[in-house]
């Protein structure tokens, strides 16, 4: 657990600098043609999109400060001069957002669903509802969004609608799917991960119910041919997200089934209730972690989020 605990101060604005330094001088970053006019940059955190084209950049996400001028040079590889215009956020996070002060503070105008710049401005807390617990600090000025949006907002930008839509009681409370419609590619942020299973913020609104939502509506929203880049991973298709979308329907399943027998948290974990997906508890996520997420996205206050009104 104290790993665990260690490895989520990286998803906090700011604690990864305090608390749990990282050489960035050694971080690369990557940049590969995904379709259109989007690219997708994999360095240190959260996966980053980027629209490039006659209007400017605009970033899906912005990973960590320190590797913003990494950012930028692999943006001017295939973008020579252009200026990063908006920036639009997934979540509040800090692999997310940790360098939305480098490009705020450049003139990028950053962009979110409103409950996302509520936690960013005040500080939030975070956590599975149980045994991992974290706390985010106030962020600057600078880092905060300037435009929010509460449930759907479209931005014309380098020749294309790019849809930009909220999917409540997720990931966190303040998640963003954004979707670039000509060049058919998504960004799911950390609603949709390809590291085994997933981590759903329950202290901060989250919760795997409204994961298991927003997967089926964006893929009922999505071509069948579209692309999609997770918040971690590798490049995925909506059969990924499918496949993703059926694990979490299973795991929900055996976790309704213990509690309707009224088997205790600790119980659940004592029985080993997901032996079945062991291969997807060896990543980022442990199986006990996962249980509480479980655990308490049945039992705490949104436990009726993703049901239909």
């Amino acid at each position: 657990m104290r790993k665990l605990l260690l490895a989520l101060v990286f998803l906090l604005p700011g604690i990864v600098l305090a608390q749990q330094p990282q050489d960035f001088s050694k971080v690369q970053v990557k940049i590969t043609k995904v379709a259109g006019n989007v690219y997708l940059l994999q360095g240190a955190g959260g996966n980053i999109a980027a629209s490039v084209g006659d209007d400017g950049i605009l970033l899906v996400d912005t990973e960590y400060a320190p590797l913003g001028d990494k950012i930028l040079a692999a943006l001017d590889s295939v973008a020579p001069g252009k200026k990063v215009r908006y920036v639009v956020n997934t979540h509040y996070h800090g692999d997310h957002t940790n360098g939305n002060a480098f490009f705020g503070s450049r003139g990028a105008v950053i962009i979110a669903q409103a409950n996302l710049r509520k936690r960013l401005a005040e500080g939030s807390a975070g956590g599975t509802g149980g045994t991992v617990k974290m706390e985010s600090p106030p962020q600057p000025a600078a880092a905060l969004p300037v435009i929010t949006y509460e449930n759907e907002m479209s931005i014309h930008f380098n020749g294309e609608d790019v849809r930009i839509v909220h999917f409540p009681a997720a990931h966190t409370d303040g998640d963003s799917v954004v979707y670039f419609t000509k060049s058919n590619v998504a960004h799911m942020g950390d609603i949709f991960v390809r590291y085994g299973l997933p981590f759903s913020d329950i202290r901060a609104g989250g919760s795997i119910q409204g994961m298991i939502a927003a997967c089926e509506k964006v893929s009922e929203m999505l071509p069948a041919d579209a692309k999609v880049i997770p918040g971690h991973g590798d490049l995925a298709s909506v059969d990924d997200v499918r496949a993703y979308t059926k694990m979490l329907n299973d795991t929900m399943a055996v976790a309704r089934k213990a509690l309707a027998a009224h088997k205790t948290l600790e119980q659940m974990k004592q029985e080993n209730i997901l032996a079945p997906w062991a291969d997807k508890a060896k990543g980022f996520v442990k199986a006990d972690t996962f249980i509480e997420e479980l655990y308490y996205s049945l039992t705490g206050p949104n436990a009726q989020a993703g049901k239909a009104d």
